[in-house]
């Protein structure tokens, strides 16, 4: 049931009006757009379709909004999740119904796992056709469900405002996250008084800021009576901005410090307390120090099965456990904590700091000594070395060589899902937060062109490099026509070994080497690929054309390139802990299979 002819005719013809109180009277695609505006939206990605043409009419009426049309929905949410991260703001996407919806929930899903604040406007069939099983229908609210902080179905043209204005405040507040806003076609059309809330009081939902003050003493006094402290921290500590709390803490305390994948960057990777990346493809200093302090800090973590590995495993050695997060439900999840403190990490962080420095303890310098000894100890392990070569392209060396040229630059780096991943983790040396975007909880392929689109637009001055696969990247590779279209000059780094090489790593080492369905034997041509979209496109089989083809294609600074590395096919990522095993129990390499 759609929109009659009559109906379609009235809404096309109707002005803005004002009512008895001189607040305009507009429908509500209009509405839509100036609660946007009210929000500070610059972008919104999205992609049209029945459901939301009066939204799309709105846009078309205003200038303030940029709107990039993208080619999938998936990318569409994605471009705005890669926006979100990177600013710290809300990222805001628009699909259509149906199929729109469906085609968004991907990205949806992998923005709730890692809690990016977003807003996703969604077009929805008519009211009086809601569950009639009309043209493009789908149970927009029970789909999403699972996978969004909260979602609203707006019935009432007058309740489309406040209802914006709570999904934005959701999305941003307490454990950031999307938020989903559906809007059904005649709700877009009818009129009502546009009056926007400056604030909003919901009093079902008050997240806690402030920790508490008792608890936050007995951590205090933990830390400083420590012999074998450890500080860890996720990406709490990025979506919370608590990264110069957190390197003030460290640099007080003199404490070893390490990220998840989702906090790289909120320590410096030149900081020797940093001790790298830990978990599943961290460094052995990094798990070996993990299992065997004595008080342990987690910061805005949540240790995740790739963190931790076995919780047995974890458990069998005892430590006192502090654990600071936005969310409670995220303390004691997976292990046992001595000292939950739940509030905003920067504002626990800053009274953590302050209460330490009014005393006049400091930690025992001795024990921190000896435990800095034993922890260089495991460094000179060296476990990120690898075999280098004049005959094959090794993945390390190009993300190693990247590290080098950029520096010294502002650059980002976006990366897919797979062993380019690890290694750009693993040989990227990230100085500041919020600039590695990458799907963590999720593990979503083909995110990140659609991340380095939407920070480009973002941080246009910026160098943005998107570290992927063979396998990813044609997930979303369509999305080079929207660089094209938007100029987002964006850097593709492919790291192409034929395989799907995660997977291909695991089916080695733990299916007796059956490589079932991971070799990449259709490939296309990426360089032409890359030159029918209308960008430059490289290829790169020799390790001695590895500095040069990164150096051309920081050199055009204007054209969006696609670097095709042939890889090693044979590299894994070490080291490596296997499902199942504790973080001690690593594989450093073949030799150790």
């Amino acid at each position: 049931m759609d929109m009659s002819a009559a109906e379609v005719k009235r809404a096309a013809s109707a002005q803005p009006q004002a009512n008895s109180a001189g607040a305009d009277v507009i429908n509500g695609a209009e509405i839509i757009v100036r609660c946007l505006q009210a929000e500070g939206v610059k972008y919104l990605w999205g992609y049209p379709g029945g459901a939301v043409l009066y939204i799309y009419d709105a846009l078309y009426k205003q200038q303030g909004i940029e709107h990039v049309l993208v080619r999938h929905e998936q990318a569409a949410v994605h471009a705005a999740d890669g926006y979100a991260r990177a600013t710290g703001e809300v990222g805001v996407a628009l699909v259509t119904s149906g199929p729109g919806v469906t085609n968004a929930v991907t990205g949806i899903a992998t923005a709730y796992m890692d809690s990016i604040p977003m807003v996703i406007i969604t077009g929805q069939v008519p009211t009086p056709a809601i569950g009639l099983d009309a043209f493009q229908e789908c149970d927009t609210v029970g789909i999403t469900r699972p996978v969004v902080k909260h979602n609203f179905l707006v019935k009432d043209v007058r309740e489309l405002a406040p209802t914006i204005k709570k999904a934005f405040h959701i999305a941003r507040s307490g454990r950031p996250g999307p938020v989903v806003v559906d809007v059904p076609k005649d709700v877009s059309v009818k009129t009502a008084a546009f009056a926007y809330p400056e604030r909003i009081e919901m009093r079902s939902y008050n997240p806690v800021r402030k920790g508490h003050g008792g608890q936050i003493r007995k951590a205090v006094q933990l830390l400083l009576q420590a012999k074998r402290p450890y500080i860890y921290t996720g990406g709490g500590v990025v979506l919370g901005n608590a990264a110069a709390e957190l390197r003030e803490l460290a640099d007080w305390l003199g404490f070893p410090c390490t990220n998840t994948l989702m906090g790289l960057g909120s320590i410096a990777s030149s900081d020797p307390k940093f001790l790298g990346m830990l978990g599943m493809h961290g460094t052995y200093e990094a798990n070996m120090t993990m299992q065997h302090c004595d008080v342990l800090l987690a910061v805005g973590a949540r240790f995740d099965d790739r963190v931790i590995g076995n919780p047995k495993h974890f458990a069998s050695v005892e430590r006192k456990i502090i654990h600071i997060d936005i969310d409670p439900s995220s303390i004691s999840k997976r292990v046992r904590v001595d000292i939950p403190i739940v509030g905003d990490v920067k504002d626990v962080l800053r009274e953590l700091i302050d209460q330490m420095k009014e005393g006049s303890a400091k930690p025992d310098s001795i024990a921190l000594a000896a435990w800095w000894s034993q922890i260089n100890e495991w460094r000179r392990r060296e476990c990120l070395s690898y075999r280098r070569s004049t005959e094959v392209v090794k993945p390390q060396q190009v993300v190693e060589t990247l590290w080098q040229l950029t520096r010294d630059s502002d650059a980002y780096i976006t990366s897919d899902v797979g062993q380019h991943q690890m290694w750009a983790a693993q040989f990227y040396g990230f100085k500041e937060p919020r600039r590695w975007i990458n799907s963590g909880g999720l593990g979503t392929m083909g995110v990140g062109l659609p991340y380095a689109m939407g920070i480009k637009l973002a941080k246009p001055q910026a160098d943005v490099f998107c570290i992927t696969g063979e396998g990813s990247i044609q997930m979303c590779i369509q999305e080079l026509s929207t660089c094209a279209q938007y100029k987002t000059p964006v850097k593709i780094v492919s790291l192409n070994n034929r395989y799907l090489g995660m997977v291909r790593q695991w089916q080695e080492l733990d299916y007796g080497g059956r490589y079932s369905h991971t070799y990449m034997d259709a490939l296309p041509d990426f360089v032409k690929l890359a030159e029918a979209y209308g960008h430059v496109g490289l290829l790169i089989e020799k390790p001695a054309d590895v500095e040069p083809a990164l150096r051309e294609a920081i050199r055009l600074k204007d054209r969006t390139v696609f670097l095709d590395f042939r890889t090693d096919p044979t590299e894994n990522v070490w080291p490596m802990v296997q499902a199942g095993k504790g973080i001690t129990e690593m594989l450093l390499g073949s030799e150790d299979l």
